[in-house]
């Protein structure tokens, strides 16, 4: 039998093209690049190894960040140029700080779709968005801030308010008065407690991915 790295078509360069997706949210990390010794580390280490093109380096990820990618499978595509390493990715993918590299959108949200009043936001999606702009306030603390207002006054004020949005929706569960708007609410506070104890919504994904698995 062939060896499973034999199949791999490399090109001219000796490099392959690598997609890292998160295992528990399918969430696309990041695009990078392998030679056949980053491969076969991978494959033998269970951590994710690339091929820095610009510093023309085999480097491990999160070998300074931390942030590493424990690889579960790796998969190669139907004409065997390109991989997919599916990981449980430890910290953010991004040298941004970004879960994914993938953070800017270029189009999509009103490329042949309804206007922005008829379109169906994906929950998903914008729970990560939520998730995404909350992060990004912790880190640059900006003046008259909410959220930040929220993150300085610290775990206990934080959880008494995620406990007074959460009795909100109770109430409007039982008066089917503001549901949808109060759940809102519940969500957003919760991930601002979430962020505050460092703790990522991917964590959340895995925990919801392994009971459900």
């Amino acid at each position: 039998m062939t060896p499973a790295i034999d199949r791999v078509e490399f090109d001219e360069n000796g490099l392959v093209p690598v997609i890292a997706q998160d295992v528990a949210t399918g969430d696309v990390l990041t695009l990078a690049y392998a030679n056949r010794e980053a491969l076969e580390k991978t494959l033998s280490r269970g951590e994710a190894h690339y091929y820095s093109r610009t510093r023309s380096e085999l480097w491990r990820k999160g070998a300074r960040s931390g942030n590493t990618q424990k690889v579960v499978e790796v998969r190669l595509d139907c004409d065997a140029d390109a991989l997919l390493y599916v990981v449980e990715p430890s910290g953010p993918a991004c040298h941004t700080g970004q879960k994914s590299c993938f953070f800017t959108t270029l189009a999509g949200e009103g490329v042949g779709v309804a206007p922005a009043g008829e379109r169906e936001v994906p929950f998903g999606m914008m729970v990560e968005r939520l998730a995404a702009t909350i992060a990004q306030r912790h880190r640059e603390m900006p003046e008259g801030s909410y959220t930040v207002s929220l993150i300085q006054s610290g775990k206990e004020r934080l959880a008494q308010k995620v406990g007074e949005e959460a009795v909100e929706v109770v109430v409007a569960a039982l008066s089917d008065v503001r549901l949808p708007e109060e759940a809102a609410d519940l969500i957003y506070h919760l991930l601002v407690l979430l962020e505050e104890r460092d703790v990522g919504v991917e964590h959340v994904a895995k925990v919801l991915h392994d009971r459900h698995a």
